[in-house]
């Protein structure tokens, strides 16, 4: 892959993301945020989150959070860093998000592995089955190393 206006050697600048690799590192990843719009205006929220069959689950409150996501259009990103390597991922979900209100898919979410990281009550289990998973790899410029 060549780079604007030189040539580049060693391995590729952006690599696209096979699915299955996407699913692995948003496992791996322990927080994401999810983009929601709100009156017209983008919002991000910071979510720990878990995969779980095809899918992401995360646990909310009433609020602005899930009434942006419940319904609509969101997307959902992770990313990291390789200290060693300076390189860089970003992986994002983009779907239509919905609560989970079955009772056999509530006690399923209750088991799952994705507790609060605050005190504040958080008693309701979002999913999002993305129609769209997309990811890269890069190479970072003047990336630190360590």
């Amino acid at each position: 892959m060549a780079a604007h206006g030189s040539e580049h050697e060693g391995p590729p600048l952006m690599a696209e993301l096979s699915v299955s690799e996407c699913w692995a590192l948003m496992r791996e990843s322990p927080v994401g945020r999810l983009a929601v719009t709100v009156d017209g205006q983008p919002e991000i929220f910071p979510v720990n989150h878990v995969v779980d069959h095809g899918s992401v689950v995360f646990r909310t409150a009433a609020g602005t959070k899930l009434s942006g996501c419940l319904g609509r259009p969101v997307a959902f990103e992770v990313d990291g860093y390789d200290l060693v390597t300076a390189t860089a991922w970003s992986v994002v979900a983009k779907g239509t998000a919905r609560e989970i209100l079955s009772a056999d898919e509530a006690l399923a979410a209750l088991q799952l592995p994705v507790l609060p990281w605050h005190n504040a009550p958080k008693p309701r289990f979002v999913r999002l089955a993305p129609d769209n998973l997309t990811g890269r790899r890069f190479a970072v410029a003047g990336g630190v190393r360590s």
